[in-house]
């Protein structure tokens, strides 16, 4: 007999009745039945119910053994009575009566239970995340992640991709986040930096003639959590191919999002391939975001007309001060009460503007201070083009979009919540497209990048050498796109710009000059001067495509040993203090930051 199991605890069925078998595990759960005693024993695979009688002679160690300890029993299966059959375990028809018990490592008081996993802090479970990760839901969302990643290894291969990896100490690049540094001991003063993404690799990958790459890639970026982002770092699905339009990458990577996620959904509804297109524009003014819930079909629209030259002189007044202005509206099918309608004005306020306007539809005629003060005629005009009835109502903002947008995303999502118009039990899945080149930094009052920058322009080198003005550089458009599901943005790519004249055009029109592109990105922009093929990718976060299976909100809940929200390993410790030894060795010394004196 093998010496700690000839079967793992979620193996066992009425077919092994009358055998013999051996088990190892820990004890997961005790209960004591009149003077029999039973024990769930749980290793990886499941859960077996093994009970200890009275009269064994190893019954007084059974009642000593802590929640936890791992133990070896040997025994013979048993079929359960009918009346205690548990059909909601695999092993449920059978148990195992012990004729020998071992303990071979005896837990100590837990400090974190592990059966029930009750809510426990977070600083808690992070220290002692090797016992949260014995908890059956976490233990089931990390199984999960692995076989998504294998799902997507396969949807990749099937397509043609090639598994390459690419450097993970490199050089700095602009991905839009801090690096993290290393130092170089072999050369005092330089530092490398953790790849934010492969992106220039994988641009070189495509130079260097390979085709349809991909990688299950380790990204580090020094920011702030998030909910839907970790600290520190995280992977990704990243991908390249060459000779490709942005629908070919479309093409090779939708149907691989839409085999996993129906492989994982169970019930729920996915997405067909091909996946709806929506143009950024449109979706910020429709959804107010550029990673819409399509889940809620509510759409913002434009109603500036109905209220220019009204009664509503607040409205008017915010039309006529300013051509940017508009005045948008939030439909609410089914919102039609004076107290939903109060909620969401008092929602607004809390997200830092003055409130929400509202109208509150009938059969007769539209209620409110708006209605009141526009007239019948132009609510009646609002009603028409917004499509809704009596019992219906609509929530309005004004001003300039970018002042008030994001509230209104928010609310459109609550208003979808509360009214019971969401499917929460569904994938919407889609492509926004289009992006914006260039937006403005408000800060500098300049023209900056404002996603990718080795993103191909619309319109090629004649678009940049068209426009002259910011207005007109605001308004080119790039071949970037991001792939959205359920209000998250699951992964971004683009064409790239293959061509060094469109490059130094594109970084001069955003104030880098020649030779700070040389100096930066000379490696790939040389490459580029050798023959480089038109090419483009993509790259998905693999969290974020497992927190949305695992119905989680917090990608803590998908990673094995993730960092706190303060970036840091609470059960190895890490960061720590370096010894002067290793700071000597790396040319380093630490110059701590002045703290002011509190009186």
């Amino acid at each position: 007999m093998h010496a700690y199991r000839t079967h793992h605890c979620g193996q066992l069925r009425k077919s092994e009745v009358g055998e013999n078998v051996r088990l190892s595990g820990w004890v997961h759960r005790k209960r004591d039945h009149g003077g029999l005693l039973f024990i769930d024993l749980r290793d990886h695979y499941g859960l077996t119910q093994l009970v200890v009688e009275p009269e064994a002679p190893f019954f007084a160690d059974v009642e000593r053994v802590r929640q936890e300890s791992v133990i070896k029993v040997d025994g013979r299966v048993v079929a359960r009575d009918d009346e205690v059959v548990n059909p909601n375990l695999p092993t449920g028809e059978v148990e195992v009566r012990i004729d020998a018990f071992e303990v071979m490592s005896e837990a100590d008081d837990l400090p974190l239970p592990v059966f029930g996993e009750p809510d426990y802090p977070e600083d808690i479970r992070m220290r002692h995340r090797y016992l949260d990760l014995r908890r059956e839901t976490l233990h089931k969302n990390i199984m999960l992640r692995s076989k998504v990643i294998g799902e997507i290894r396969r949807g990749m291969e099937d397509k043609g991709f090639t598994d390459f990896q690419t450097p993970i100490l490199t050089a700095s690049s602009p991905e839009g986040a801090r690096d993290f540094l290393v130092p170089s001991r072999l050369h005092p003063g330089k530092f490398y930096a953790l790849p934010q993404a492969p992106q220039i690799f994988k641009q070189l990958i495509m130079v260097s003639g390979f085709d349809r790459y991909y990688q299950i890639a380790p990204c580090f970026r020094d920011e702030d959590a998030r909910a839907d982002r970790s600290a520190g770092e995280f992977y990704q699905l990243d991908l390249e191919m060459s000779f490709v339009e942005r629908q070919d990458v479309f093409d090779a990577v939708g149907p691989v999002v839409e085999q996993t996620f129906s492989k994982f959904a169970g019930e729920r509804p996915v997405t067909k391939y091909p996946f709806p297109l929506i143009a950024y524009d449109e979706a910020m003014l429709k959804y107010g975001t550029d990673k819409p819930d399509l889940r809620c079909p509510i759409e913002m629209q434009i109603v500036s007309d109905h209220f220019r030259g009204s009664g509503f002189k607040i409205f008017a007044q915010i039309l006529d001060s300013d051509p940017q202005n508009e005045i948008r509206a939030i439909p609410a099918p089914g919102g039609g009460s004076r107290a939903f309608c109060d909620r969401m004005n008092s929602f607004a306020q809390k997200e830092g503007l003055p409130g929400m306007g509202y109208m509150i539809f009938d059969e007769n005629e539209a209620k409110g201070p708006l209605a009141k003060n526009i007239g019948p005629e132009r609510s009646e005009a609002v009603r028409e083009q917004l499509g809704l009835k009596a019992g219906d109502a609509a929530f309005f903002l004004a001003g300039k979009p970018a002042d008030f947008v994001a509230v209104a995303a928010k609310a459109r999502v609550v208003i979808g919540e509360e009214l019971e118009l969401t499917n929460k039990d569904a994938f919407e899945l889609a492509w926004i497209i289009d992006f914006p080149m260039y937006e403005w930094d408000e800060e500098n009052k300049k023209v900056e990048f404002g996603h990718n920058p080795f993103s191909m322009p619309q319109g090629g080198l004649e678009a940049l050498e068209t426009a002259k003005t910011d207005e007109e550089y605001l308004a080119i458009k790039a071949y970037q796109y991001d792939i959205v599901c359920n209000g998250y943005e699951l992964g971004s790519g683009a064409i790239r710009n293959h061509r060094p004249d469109i490059m130094y055009k594109a970084f001069d029109i955003a104030g880098y000059g020649k030779e700070v592109v040389e100096d930066k990105f000379g490696g790939m922009l040389n490459a580029f001067k050798y023959g480089a093929p038109p090419h483009g990718g993509c790259a998905l976060g693999i969290e974020r495509i497992v927190m949305l299976l695992c119905e989680q909100e917090n990608i803590r809940e998908v990673t094995m040993f993730p960092m706190n929200q303060q970036a840091e390993d609470l059960l190895l410790h890490a960061p720590i203090e370096a010894s002067d030894q290793q700071l000597k060795d790396v040319h380093i010394r630490v110059v701590m930051p002045i703290t002011e004196k509190k009186d």
